[in-house]
C-alpha cells in the first residue's frame, strides 16, 4: 500500500536512518543468509512504487555495498576449497550468481526508467554513471560466473548489457568516471566496464580453470582504462559486438556489414602494458603490489594467466595449427590418471572391467586433438586440465588427450575441445636406481623411440617425483635411467614430467 499523501511509501526502508538500522542487524553469522536477504531487499526497494528517485538510489547503493562483504566471503569460500562436493559447490554458486542477479535487475530498473525518460527520473541525473556502472558490473559478474561453470550461457545478458551501454553512449555520460565502491580504489566509467566484459569473453574463459578465471577478470580490471574501443574497423582490432543483438562479441573472422551500433574493441596500449608486467614478474618473481588481485599469488600462476591474455590479446589472435575436419564418431573415454592405467590393463587398483567408461561422439579432429559432444555429463570429474584416456571407435589402441575447452550446453550436455599429448603410450614401472623391483607404475609417452630417444615424457601420479632424483626402468630388456627436466604440467591426480634419457651400463 502507498502513501498517498506522505510523500512516502508503505515500506520497512522509505526512511534512510532506519534502513541503515534493519542493514546491520542482517546476522553476519550466516553468509548465505545475509545475501539472500540483501537479494529480496534490492528486489523490494527497486519494485515497490513511491520512492523518489534519488532515495531509491541511494538505498539501492547501500544495499549493494553491504552486500560486498558477504560476496567476497562466499568467493574465496568457493575458490579456495580443494574439493567442494557438488552440494557445496552448487549452494555457494548458486547464492552468488543469485545475489549478481538481484543486482543486475535492481540496477537495470533505474538506468532504463531514466532511459524512457519516465516521470522524476531527471533526478537520476547525477548518479546515472554510478547506477550504469553498477548494472553493468553485475551483468558482468553474473557471465564470469557461468564461465566458473563453463555454462550453460544466458545469451540475454548480453543483450541487457549492450541495451544499458548504448543508452550510456547515447545520453553521453559513457565515460564519465566514478568510484564503483567506496572501499575499492581508483575510478572507473561505463564504457570500462563494458570493455572489462567483452575482453573477458574474448580472452577464451572456457580454457581456463575457475582461479585462472577469477585472476584475468582482475588483470583485465588493472588494464581496462588502455583498453580501445571505436566505431569503424580498423587493421590492429580483432574483435566486434552489435549493440543492436542479444549476441557474444565475435571475433572478426571477416569484415561484419556495416552498421552505426558496431562497435569494435581492442587491447590497445594494455598489450604494451600487459608485456611490460610479464617482463617485471619474470625479474622479481613476484606481482608488483600496484597490481590488485584480490589475495597473494605465486609468479608462475599469475604469469600463466598473462601469457595467455597476452596470446588473445595479439593484433592477431591464434589460429588453429592444424585443420579440422568435420566427423561423426563414437569415442570411448575413461578419465584420470586411473583410468589412463585401467585402459592400459595397468592399474592395480582399478578393475577396468568396471571402471566408469563413457561415451562421447567426436565432432570434429585434426593433428592436434578432437572437438566432442557429450552426451550426459556424469560427476563433477569434467573440467579443464583433466586428463582421457581415448579410444576412436573401431580402433584398437589407447590415446592420451586432456581437456582444453569446455563448454555446458546444458546442465547435463556439453562440448570439449582435447589435445593429443600422445597417439601411443606404454605403462612402465619406475623406481629409484638401486631400489627394489616393482615400484610406481606410470605412462611412457610415445614409447616407440626408446631407447635410443635423447628425452621421454612420463606421465606419473603426483608425488612421485622428487626434485633432482633420477629414476629408472627396464624397457626391451635394457635399464633405462631418466634423468628429471622438468615438468610440464599437473592436475589434480597426475604430473607431466620430461627427463632426459640415457642407457645403463649394467656391466654385462
Amino acid at each position: 500500500m502507498l502513501k498517498f499523501f506522505g510523500g512516502k511509501p508503505d515500506h520497512p526502508m522509505s526512511d534512510l536512518k532506519e534502513a541503515r538500522k534493519i542493514l546491520d542487524e542482517i546476522p553476519a553469522n550466516d553468509v548465505h543468509k545475509a545475501l539472500e536477504e540483501l537479494g529480496n531487499w534490492l528486489d523490494s526497494v527497486s519494485s515497490t512504487e513511491g520512492f523518489k528517485p534519488e532515495n531509491r538510489a541511494q538505498l539501492l547503493f547501500l544495499i549493494d555495498e553491504t552486500a560486498q562483504v558477504h560476496v567476497r566471503k562466499l568467493v574465496r569460500d568457493y575458490l579456495s576449497a580443494a574439493r567442494l562436493t557438488k552440494f557445496q559447490e552448487g549452494r555457494l554458486w548458486g547464492a552468488i550468481h543469485g545475489y549478481w542477479r538481484q543486482a543486475a535487475l535492481a540496477f537495470a530498473v533505474c538506468v532504463e526508467a531514466y532511459g524512457s525518460g519516465a516521470k522524476g527520473t531527471d533526478a537520476y541525473k547525477g548518479s546515472i554513471a554510478l547506477l550504469t556502472v553498477r548494472a553493468l558490473r553485475a551483468l558482468a559478474q553474473q557471465m564470469r560466473w557461468q564461465y566458473m561453470r563453463y555454462g550453460p550461457f544466458e545469451d540475454s545478458l548480453w543483450g541487457a548489457v549492450a541495451k544499458i551501454y548504448a543508452l550510456a553512449e547515447n545520453k553521453k555520460y559513457a565515460r564519465n568516471k566514478v568510484t564503483a565502491y567506496p572501499a575499492i580504489p581508483g575510478e572507473t566509467s561505463p564504457e570500462q566496464e563494458f570493455l572489462r566484459a567483452v575482453m573477458l569473453a574474448s580472452s577464451s574463459p572456457d580454457s581456463l580453470l575457475p582461479m585462472e578465471i577469477e585472476l584475468a577478470e582482475r588483470l583485465i580490471a588493472h588494464f581496462s582504462a588502455s583498453f580501445t574501443l571505436v566505431l569503424d574497423q580498423q587493421p590492429d582490432i580483432a574483435y566486434w559486438i552489435d549493440l543492436a543483438t542479444s549476441q557474444p562479441p565475435l571475433r572478426i573472422a571477416r569484415p561484419p556489414q556495416r552498421a552505426p551500433t558496431l562497435r569494435f574493441f581492442a587491447a590497445g596500449k594494455a598489450l604494451q602494458e600487459l608485456e611490460e608486467l610479464i617482463a617485471k614478474i619474470k625479474a622479481t618473481n613476484s606481482v608488483p603490489s600496484s597490481v590488485n588481485l584480490g589475495g597473494t599469488y605465486e609468479a608462475p600462476m599469475v604469469l600463466d594467466v598473462l601469457h595467455h591474455l597476452a596470446l588473445y590479446w595479439s593484433t592477431k589472435p591464434p589460429e588453429r595449427r592444424h585443420p579440422r575436419h568435420r566427423v561423426k564418431t563414437r569415442l570411448a573415454v575413461a578419465y584420470g590418471l586411473d583410468g589412463v592405467l585401467g585402459a592400459l590393463g595397468a592399474s592395480v587398483s582399478l578393475d577396468f572391467d568396471e571402471a566408469p567408461t563413457e561415451s562421447w561422439i567426436v565432432e570434429n579432429v585434426s593433428a592436434g586433438g578432437f572437438g566432442a559432444s557429450v552426451p550426459q555429463i556424469k560427476g563433477e570429474w569434467l573440467k579443464i586440465g583433466c586428463l582421457l584416456a581415448l579410444q576412436p571407435e573401431g580402433g584398437d589402441n589407447w590415446i592420451l588427450g586432456i581437456v582444453r575447452r569446455f563448454n555446458r550446453e546444458s546442465p547435463q550436455q556439453g562440448s570439449v575441445g582435447i589435445q593429443a599429448l600422445a597417439r601411443n603410450m606404454e605403462s612402465v614401472q619406475l623406481r629409484a636406481p638401486g631400489g627394489n623391483e616393482g615400484g610406481d607404475i606410470c605412462v611412457l609417452l610415445d614409447p616407440q623411440g626408446i631407447p635410443t630417444a635423447s628425452e621421454a615424457s612420463v606421465l606419473l601420479r603426483n608425488g612421485v617425483t622428487v626434485p633432482g632424483q633420477n629414476l629408472e626402468f627396464e624397457y626391451q630388456g635394457k635399464q633405462i635411467m631418466l634423468l628429471p627436466q622438468g615438468v610440464l604440467e599437473r592436475g589434480d591426480d597426475y604430473e607431466l614430467a620430461r627427463f632426459k634419457v640415457m642407457l645403463r651400463d649394467t656391466g654385462e
